[in-house]
């Protein structure tokens, strides 16, 4: 059986896709799992051995400069590389219709199935003229997590159950060896994810200097990477309140992943990265102040302890306590 699934972003969502894949290789250990991801997060779902074959796509990218001969020729090698191969399901668990599109563009096998949502769940980006491509559209429930969505997508269309003990497989191996990383400490650290793309999901600064002191107390520095410009700024503002804390470089895609991978502690707001310390199940506290938490939140793991809501920021108390709690 040779499978292909469309997922392209963003990096929470990529991460949230993966214990469908380990579902699938449970079920049907001799199929071929194919993937089509935005290229940056190409380097990620490699670490998930349960996938053979990884088709990079570059749609922010490309739709920059579509006039140009060198996009439409990656575009053209995009299109050879999709259809290389005949797919028994395809399988979209976006919802969009440029990912159903992409959907669509695979060549099915005799009797293939092109499948997809048949609905959103509350608050989901989902567009329904996605289904205009599907062979089959899979409903769920309007509360249903990001994990278990994609996981129901597949086991309805492959038809087995998934039980109330199978947890969540992320199946995410570390990050190749030959990283550099001398920018990371010999001793145990912790890491802050302080930084959003949205101002509403932040955190404010006074609690994240509190924490960072009381960890410093603990014997743990803070590490704080930062994604953009505005994010250096704010994380050498903390650094200069907390004592020993540490403002990483830049960091790749691998390098965040190694990051995280060896923290004894992941403090972080609902964000990729953060996604990425849970589904490695390392010590985690899931910080919610404007999204809600049934949709993200790390619920396989007693390491993992996801505070706030919607509208519910956590304060300094609940997540010292949560810090207690995964590092006991």
């Amino acid at each position: 059986m040779k499978i292909l699934i469309v997922r392209v972003s963003s990096l929470g969502d990529v991460v949230h896709n993966m214990p469908m894949v380990a579902d699938i290789r449970r079920h049907f250990p001799d199929a071929q799992i194919d993937w089509v991801v935005e290229e940056a997060y190409t380097s990620l779902v490699r670490l998930n051995p349960n996938v053979a074959r990884i088709i990079p796509i570059a749609l922010r990218r490309w739709r920059k400069s579509l006039s140009s001969a060198a996009t439409r020729a990656e575009i053209s090698s995009f299109h050879r590389q999709l259809r290389e191969f005949e797919y028994d399901f395809v399988f979209d668990t976006q919802g969009l219709l440029k990912t159903s599109i992409v959907m669509r563009m695979a060549r099915l096998a005799p009797g293939g199935k092109r499948v997809g949502l048949a609905n959103a769940t509350e608050g989901s980006g989902y567009e329904p003229l996605s289904r205009i491509f599907h062979t089959q559209s899979v409903k769920v429930g309007l509360h249903t997590h990001a994990v278990m969505r994609a996981r129901q997508v597949a086991a309805v269309a492959l038809g087995y159950q998934i039980g109330d003990a199978d947890s969540a497989d992320f199946a995410m191996q570390a990050p190749p060896a030959d990283i550099p990383h001398e920018w990371l400490p010999d001793q145990g650290y912790a890491v802050f994810f302080h930084g959003t793309a949205r101002a509403a999901k932040q955190w404010p600064q006074a609690n994240w200097v509190e924490v960072g002191n009381a960890l410093q107390a603990r014997g743990l520095p803070v590490l704080l990477p930062w994604g953009s410009t505005r994010e250096k700024s704010a994380a050498q503002e903390l650094a200069t309140q907390i004592p020993g804390a540490i403002v990483l470089p830049q960091l790749s895609m691998m390098e965040a992943v190694l990051l995280v991978q060896r923290a004894h502690l992941v403090v972080g707001l609902d964000t990729g990265l953060t996604h990425i310390a849970a589904a490695y199940c390392r010590p985690t506290v899931e910080l919610y102040c404007d999204s809600p938490r049934w949709k993200t939140e790390g619920n396989w793991s007693p390491r993992i302890v996801n505070l706030g809501d919607t509208g519910a920021a956590p304060d300094v108390p609940q997540v010292l306590a949560a810090i207690g709690q995964v590092l006991a």
